[in-house]
């Protein structure tokens, strides 16, 4: 018999020698109570800027411990579907958002570029320290053109090295993804070819290679595969210690990817009025690293509950803030000020 007073459960068990009484806390509920307490934030979406996320979250819930946040990095367009069907508090993408995708959320969408990075190409070419690749050659190579590291066109611009006679394994992403979006739209105004055969988009088919889920699975293909090339955001490379190509730009040098360069990228963005959302595709500037991208965050215009609005603009304020501090230690590029300052101006809009 079983009987329930002021949180104790009372139970009395009975043989034919004993009788006796056992209490028994009931924690379940006041742990269930504790927990509703704080404010919860779910986000989901482009796992470029993932790493940084999670130590933004880390650190400014040291600060506001009535606040939980959780983000899982699924992909730019998994993450924009979540955001779209309101199964999460906000959304993240590289691809930012079109304006049909914006027109069907009926609450409303402010857009804000919350970091930004460099696209790289790393490589698992054992010896081969430095690689430089012309545009004639990544394009090449992405379109299964160039098979082997010592063809010609390879070759040609690293003279002095010892390219193997090794096949290419070219890595991708398999899943909808922003990173997919920024470099296939580098490579379709770079080349006319590559926009016919493959052209842009979050998901494209691939005419090569092998593929990998997110930006940490496309760097562990090249991890394993001796040979292998692919393109991740320039944080999973550094992280995991894989030498990048250098990639010769529209001016006609050779950059590595380097928090100048892809500072020198961004600031040839220009936005257009009223929305927060542009791409430098093919930038001008001798010093320029070729794909760099602002990423970011998608946030309601309208919350239906008004605590979840404000933590999430608490939260966003202190990512464009305070927290760009931590961009560069994770391979991110810090955003401008006047880029942070266009951000917490559209962050106003949110209700």
């Amino acid at each position: 018999m079983n009987l329930m007073t002021g949180g104790v459960i009372a139970t009395r068990m009975k043989n034919s020698k004993v009788s006796f009484l056992f209490l028994a806390t009931m924690t379940a509920p006041l742990l269930q109570w504790s927990a509703s307490a704080a404010t919860q934030l779910q986000g989901a979406g482009a796992t470029f800027p993932a790493p940084l996320y999670q130590r933004w979250i880390a650190e400014y819930t040291k600060g506001n411990p009535n606040v939980q946040i959780n983000y899982q990095g699924v992909g730019s367009g998994a993450g924009i579907k979540q955001f779209t069907q309101t199964l999460v508090s906000f959304g993240a993408s590289d691809a930012a958002m079109t304006d049909e995708e914006i027109a069907a959320v009926k609450q409303g969408v402010v857009l804000i570029p919350a970091t930004a990075g460099s696209i790289v190409l790393p490589y698992n070419l054992p010896g081969v320290a430095t690689l430089k690749l012309s545009r004639e050659a990544y394009v090449g190579i992405f379109l299964g053109k160039i098979k082997k590291w010592n063809d010609p066109a390879l070759a040609k611009t690293n003279q002095g090295v010892s390219l193997p006679n090794l096949s290419i394994t070219v890595c991708e992403r398999s899943d909808g993804s922003g990173t997919n979006f920024v470099f296939t739209k580098h490579l379709s105004t770079i080349s006319p070819e590559f926009k016919d055969k493959v052209g842009e988009g979050t998901s494209v088919t691939w005419p090569t290679g092998v593929a990998g889920k997110g930006n940490d699975g496309v760097t562990a293909l090249i991890k394993q595969n001796k040979g292998a090339i692919g393109y991740v955001e320039y944080g999973y490379a550094k992280n995991n210690k894989l030498s990048s190509a250098q990639l010769q730009n529209k001016a006609g040098e050779f950059v590595a990817a380097t928090t100048a360069s892809g500072a020198a990228t961004l600031a040839t963005t220009q936005f257009p009025p009223n929305l927060l959302r542009a791409w430098p595709s093919d930038p001008d500037g001798k010093e320029c690293y070729p794909i760099a991208t602002f990423t970011w965050l998608l946030l309601y215009k309208k919350y239906d509950n008004g605590q979840t609005g404000e933590a999430v603009k608490k939260f966003v304020d202190w990512g464009l803030t305070e927290g760009q501090k931590f961009s560069e230690e994770l391979g991110y590029v810090p955003l401008p000020k006047e880029i942070v300052d266009k951000g917490m101006e559209a962050l106003k809009a949110v209700q």
